[in-house]
């Protein structure tokens, strides 16, 4: 995981119990005015546990019946504090430490493994990290519909655009379930509208809600980074598209295409690769065209170290657009 995501989950730890540390003591000082026989009580205890720690080391017949005897007081004590708080309108555990997660006691972790909750604050900071935010939430598999890809196969392909993307989705839900096994990176071409952007969106969700670090760049977002880490030295920048666990890169083939951008892209994704990073690249140019607008060195990377996905048919935005005006 980026170093930057653990500082800031640590972060929001330390500041929960600072919180509820300071809502303790203003709980205590409410009930100093309110109940001040309460810490009477509570000095009590203190010294009776302190004498039980002491006594416990001598291991005699009467010690043990003394032993029993303080446990006793002690436990009377905390009973008569617990009723002293119930009867002035208190709940039980007003004077107790209040945490949000009682598994971890707000650290995160249980012993060396990370808490359930632990994750669920990375996720969410992975949500707010991945530039995907707003599409998620108009972009998953609960919204995805074969319906809308024909049944009907075209004289240029052999299987129907719904067959074939009933077997794509059923690639990209296997990609899912073994994504921290595997190291494949996939690529999905085609033509525009046909639910490439879509589908990618689609894995990213999956992914994000399992704890894994999704990043989202178009092609000419992409290209602006690898320059402000170029000439900028973006080091924070550099870690985020290098290290993350998956990076979604859309309509490659967008971006202004020069002999900068072809050199720094080869690098990016020879790095990548390198690396075992794995990346998930769409583009509207068919492969032909790939090859043609790019250097051999990035286009055999393309073809030989990504799984290729064709979407064809129908442009299904334009397609959802008729759909909804005809019923309005």
């Amino acid at each position: 995981m980026i170093k930057k995501y653990q500082l800031e989950v640590s972060k929001i730890y330390e500041d929960i119990r600072n919180f509820e540390k300071k809502s303790l003591h203003e709980r205590r000082d409410l009930i100093k005015q309110k109940i001040p026989q309460i810490f009477d009580i509570e000095k009590q205890i203190s010294k009776l546990c302190l004498n039980l720690s002491m006594s416990a080391l001598n291991n005699t017949v009467d010690n043990k019946d003394y032993l029993k005897l303080l446990r006793e007081k002690t436990t009377n004590l905390r009973i008569k504090k617990s009723e002293l708080l119930v009867s002035n309108g208190y709940p039980i555990d007003f004077l107790d430490m209040h945490y949000k997660c009682s598994k971890c006691n707000d650290t995160g972790f249980i012993g060396i493994k990370k808490c359930d909750c632990y994750k669920q604050k990375l996720v969410k900071l992975y949500y707010e990290n991945s530039d995907l935010k707003n599409l998620l939430t108009k972009n998953n598999f609960d919204k995805f519909s074969f319906e809308l890809f024909s049944a009907q196969r075209n004289d240029n392909e052999y299987k129907s655009p719904r067959k074939n993307m009933q077997e794509i989705v059923s690639n990209c839900w296997s990609y899912i379930e073994n994504f921290r096994d595997s190291n494949e990176n996939i690529m999905f071409f085609g033509n525009s509208g046909t639910g490439k952007t879509f589908l990618s969106i689609c894995i990213a969700k999956e992914l994000l809600d399992k704890g894994y670090l999704v990043v989202y760049r178009t092609s000419e977002i992409l290209l602006q980074d690898l320059k402000s880490i170029r000439f900028n030295n973006d080091k924070e920048l550099e870690d985020l598209i290098l290290n993350c666990d998956l990076l979604i890169v859309d309509d490659l083939g967008s971006e202004q295409i020069t002999d900068f951008s072809k050199t720094e892209l080869f690098n990016f994704l020879n790095t990548k690769l390198l690396k075992q990073k794995k990346m998930l690249i769409s583009t509207n140019c068919s492969l032909e065209t790939l090859l043609k607008n790019y250097s051999e060195r990035i286009s055999s990377r393309l073809l030989g170290e990504f799984t290729l996905h064709k979407f064809y048919g129908e442009d299904i935005r334009i397609k959802k657009n008729i759909h909804n005006k005809r019923n309005q």
